[in-house]
């Protein structure tokens, strides 16, 4: 399965996605901009703009990229107020030194980085920061541990637990990848974050993940079904609302 057919999978589900994925700490993005010289933002790989709304929560001034249609309708309709762009990290439509910080949430890993590395050198301003934000689950917790190993890696993968993020992270952000050579040692921290959800919900949530829509129906629907009976079987999920243990996880270089 190639990462072209796993990116361009989440169009066709981008109103549930919109309806179902997490926003993002504002501890978070607060400390991923805390060292930009400014707050000229570009939310890179957007989607349908829930790190979008958050970075606008906190005071930036945001520009969003997006090149998928479906999600970038989404992104216009959720967050009006912010200047939304077709366009892609390989090719961002956006002046040179133009941004204070390029982040990415939960997008990143979908970036071919030997040429989005450039680009995303090219828009920011001397000092500007890079960030890759996660949404973590805090599999310190047993019943979520149990969910990762019931659900399987197309659903919950090595980015999406608190164990095993920055292993699978750690190596973004560095020049071999095409950064300029210009970025400084990158940092990650994580930031406690939660989600209400249903077990339904929940359930809904994890459908949205890239390895699940390019699933055959039903491996897909067998594979839900067996996450549905696991949630409708832990106390913590059975009955109504809980709150989904979760951090955001921050990946965060400066360039020099």
């Amino acid at each position: 399965m190639t990462d072209q057919l796993l990116r361009s999978s989440f169009g066709a589900a981008a109103t549930a996605y919109a309806e179902h994925r997490p926003d993002y700490a504002q501890a978070a993005v607060r400390w991923a901009l805390e060292p930009a010289p400014g707050l000229r933002v570009l939310d890179l790989g957007a989607g349908t703009g829930k790190l979008s709304a958050t970075l606008g929560a906190v005071g930036a001034d945001v520009v969003a990229v997006e090149p998928d249609p479906a999600m970038l309708a989404e992104l216009r309709r959720a967050v009006p107020a912010v200047r939304a762009l077709s366009g892609s990290a390989e090719a961002i439509p956006l002046p040179d030194g133009s941004v204070d910080a390029v982040v990415a949430g939960n997008a990143l890993h979908w970036f071919d980085m030997a040429v989005a590395g450039a680009e995303i050198a090219r828009v920011l301003a001397p000092g500007g920061v890079l960030a890759g934000l996660w949404n973590i689950m805090d599999d310190r917790i047993d019943w979520v541990a149990e969910l990762e190993r019931v659900s399987g890696s197309a659903a919950i993968g090595p980015r999406d637990t608190l164990s095993s993020w920055r292993t699978a992270t750690a190596d973004m952000l560095v020049p071999s990848t095409g950064l300029d050579a210009r970025f400084g040692s990158a940092e990650q921290v994580e930031f406690p974050h939660g989600q209400r959800r249903t077990a339904d919900s929940l359930v809904a949530t994890l459908a949205t993940r890239a390895g699940m829509l390019v699933m055959a129906e039903e491996e897909r629907a067998t594979a839900l079904s067996r996450i549905s009976a696991f949630l409708g079987s832990r106390p913590e999920t059975a009955h109504g609302e809980f709150t989904l243990p979760m951090l955001t996880g921050v990946l965060r270089a400066r360039r020099r």
